[in-house]
């Protein structure tokens, strides 16, 4: 019988050294993702308590219309509610109440926690609950917090969708969860390809409407997506889901041997999840090496972001032949990231958590081919010469499974392409 387990190399990184870093960070907010998480849930609404600067960071990160009208929104904290001089809790309501008689087609509301609503303490898991009462059972209203306080911006996901386990409706059926915000055009092609292998059935978390939303109990098998959801997995477990452990969904070793995890949780033979597979892989295969011609013994450096370090450090090393020098990232949580962490060949420093300043200086030293950190340090290093990949894009770009397995590859040969081609106009004048 063929098997599609992928080859572990001599010795991988789950039992590696971790250095630990508790110092200054340089991270983005949380609040980031509510930008793809209203594309995803078309009759949601995220309604941000905070300040303009918030207001200010979504249209810009939007790049949302004047005459738009999109599914989110803040609720500005002033200086008399900031001062304790209003009833926050008797604004927000008249907030809401004005919102949802604007927008009725509103099934879902989210209550955003932001720095300043957080540090002056409004309870807005209270006004979740104290507002579903009023508006149900047409809108549930629910809260997390997008704070970039503590957090890092691909944590505002998994806040999201660990608030909406607990309101999941119960079931027994044995069924798959597909558990991450894809794009439609990603979660098409996953749900194809499981599909046609005969698995079934298959829901997803976030549902594109609160209709459809899934249930979940102790026959639910959870594929994960995505590296971050941390605390999602934790109240998935709560409720009785089980995680099923795989390598992520990043290029064709990975894509396969994500999908050949959930084939032999369902009892799919090795024939048929070849017939399904094999075009699409070779597909991946094609496209990934020609990327890889300009990676191919490159060296990489990743300064903890956005939780995607670890796949993505495997897909790089294994399948496009790059060298890591070092993989940091802000929460390392091996129940998730550790059949990642065991294709991962034994080498680069693995780091969790942040001092910016000492991160900074070996990076200097080490001066990597190509470095993937935050805008708040990309612009700096470029200045100093060093090629670097902003880690937000390969969040907001589709980069999981085989079709995307070429774009993501690709999207670490341009900054080396470009700074080729600046070097060579450089040395010809």
């Amino acid at each position: 019988m063929k098997d599609f387990t992928p080859q572990p190399p001599a010795q991988g990184c789950r039992n590696a050294p971790v250095l630990k870093e508790r110092g200054q960070r340089e991270v983005f907010c949380g609040l980031t993702g509510i930008i793809w998480l209203h594309r995803k849930m078309q009759d949601a609404f995220f309604l941000v308590v905070g300040s303009r600067t918030c207001a200010h960071l979504l249209q810009s990160a939007a790049g949302v219309m004047i005459f738009a009208e999109p599914r989110f929104g803040t609720a500005i904290l002033e200086e008399k509610d900031l001062a304790g001089l209003a009833c926050a809790n008797e604004e927000l309501d008249r907030e809401v109440d004005r919102l949802l008689a604007r927008r009725p087609d509103i099934r879902q509301l989210f209550l955003v926690g932001s720095c300043p609503s957080e540090v002056i303490k409004l309870d807005l898991h209270r006004a979740a609950e104290r507002l579903t009462e009023r508006h149900a059972p047409h809108v549930r209203v629910m809260n997390y917090s997008g704070s970039g306080i503590e957090t890092t911006f691909t944590e505002g996901e998994d806040a999201c969708l660990a608030c909406m386990v607990p309101t999941l409706p119960a079931t027994d059926e044995r069924q798959l969860l597909l558990v991450g915000a894809l794009p439609d055009v990603v979660e098409d092609q996953a749900l194809g390809l499981l599909r046609d292998m005969g698995v079934s059935p298959v829901r997803c978390l976030p549902a594109h409407r609160a209709a459809e939303v899934p249930g979940v109990g102790s026959n639910t098998v959870v594929a994960l997506t995505q590296p971050f959801l941390n605390e999602t997995a934790q109240h998935l477990e709560r409720r009785g889901a089980r995680i099923l452990p795989a390598p992520f969904p990043f290029g064709e070793e990975g894509t396969t041997a994500w999908l050949w995890a959930v084939a032999q949780e369902f009892g799919v033979d090795a024939d048929t999840f070849a017939r399904v597979t094999d075009a699409p892989r070779a597909r991946a295969r094609k496209a990934i090496a020609a990327a890889a011609e300009t990676l191919r013994g490159k060296s990489i450096f990743f300064f903890p972001d956005s939780q995607l370090e670890i796949p993505l450090a495997r897909f790089l090393t294994r399948e496009c032949g790059m060298t890591a020098v070092e993989v940091g990232a802000p929460f390392i949580n091996k129940q998730i990231v550790g059949p990642d962490l065991d294709l991962l060949a034994e080498g680069p420093v693995i780091a969790e958590g942040q001092d910016v300043d000492l991160q900074l200086d070996r990076c200097r030293a080490a001066r990597p081919d190509l470095t993937v950190c935050g805008l708040g340090l990309a612009n700096p290093l470029e200045a100093e010469g060093m090629a670097t990949k902003w880690a937000i894009e390969l969040v907001f770009t589709p980069v999981h499974f085989y079709e995307q397995a070429g774009d993501l590859a690709g999207l670490f040969a341009r900054p080396l392409r470009r700074r080729a081609l600046l070097t060579g106009l450089e040395g010809a004048a």
